[in-house]
């Protein structure tokens, strides 16, 4: 980008200048999966010294697209930082602002992975209503954009919302569905870079979370496949995607707990909270919780006693 060289603002952008802002988003979300928002929240200096860009500098026709979607895909990123540290407020205005970035870019794809942020956003807090609203929404700019890996992602949050609410064969039809859109999506265009990490590890991972749900709202028949698809996606996480890890063997210790199996819920519980320290994350302390009630039930094991105390203690810790 061009300047006057005494400190007045910038002149026209270019090309590389964009090239460089998308290459440093792709390092802080790889930042993010592999060690949670705390290590890269300071990322909101970059979104306050670029937002200058488009303030001060001249943007072709032809990049201002471009410019606004790695600009929304920031604001995405930041909010997704901000839920995983605990601000949802925070969380809520970025994603907000992503929002109306991407769609001042006529962005579809990126709107619905904002939305899909959006819902996860909403799940955590259990508001099912207005995650399904932002799924949804979502899984309409998906279908506007022709990504199937987008409307499998969407889809199958959707099944995860339904099944919090224990409707059973709502939540399975949407399993199906999103299974099948993720089949298909590799006959599409490339995954964009916002929603590449859905591949079959997560695919295997959302469907032990849906089964989850299933097994603690409707009936334990569920464990089984649940544990068994949540095993697979353990096997398939590499330290690239370390919060991804702890959250699938956080899901896993709580199957086993579900299932009476409390050996092997305390080993796959012990496990995640070592992974979890170093993280991060406050999500990984929120969802300990249900598997702290289970053990909580069984607290005459002193294993499991044990393994209680120590997430209580963790959840208690300052938040990063």
């Amino acid at each position: 980008m061009t300047t006057t060289g005494k400190g007045e603002p910038p002149g026209r952008i270019g090309t590389t200048d964009v090239e460089c802002l998308e290459n440093a988003v792709d390092v802080l979300r790889a930042l993010d999966y592999r060690q949670g928002g705390a290590f890269s929240h300071d990322a909101v200096h970059v979104v306050k010294s670029v937002s200058l860009l488009l303030n001060w500098g001249t943007v072709p026709g032809t990049l201002r697209s471009r410019l606004l979607t790695v600009l929304a895909d920031l604001h995405n990123l930041l909010g997704w930082t901000e839920f995983d540290i605990g601000r949802r407020i925070p969380a809520r205005i970025r994603f907000d602002r992503a929002l109306d970035l991407a769609t001042e870019a006529g962005n579809d794809n990126l709107v619905a992975n904002i939305r899909y942020r959006l819902g996860r956003l909403a799940l955590h807090h259990d508001d099912v209503e207005d995650a399904l609203g932002q799924l949804r929404q979502g899984q309409a700019a998906a279908d506007r954009s022709g990504s199937r890996r987008a409307r499998a992602i969407l889809t199958v949050n959707e099944a995860w919302a339904l099944a919090k609410t224990g409707d059973e064969r709502a939540a399975l039809v949407c399993l199906a569905q999103a299974e099948s859109h993720f089949e298909s999506a590799g006959t599409w265009a490339p995954a964009r870079p916002w929603e590449a990490f859905f591949g079959t590890t997560d695919m295997a991972a959302m469907r032990g979370t849906v089964l989850t749900e299933l097994a603690r709202t409707v009936a334990s028949r569920h464990c089984d496949e649940a544990i068994a698809r949540l095993r697979d996606a353990v096997g398939g996480y590499g330290a690239e995607m370390s919060r991804s890890l702890a959250l699938t063997l956080i899901m896993l210790a709580q199957n086993h707990a579900l299932h009476g199996d409390f050996d092997e819920a305390v080993r796959t519980g012990s496990e995640a909270v070592d992974l979890a320290r170093g993280l991060g994350s406050t999500r990984t302390k929120d969802r300990l919780a249900p598997l702290a009630a289970l053990l909580r039930g069984h607290a005459t094991d002193p294993a499991a006693r044990d393994l209680l105390h120590r997430i209580d203690r963790y959840r208690a810790e300052p938040g990063p």
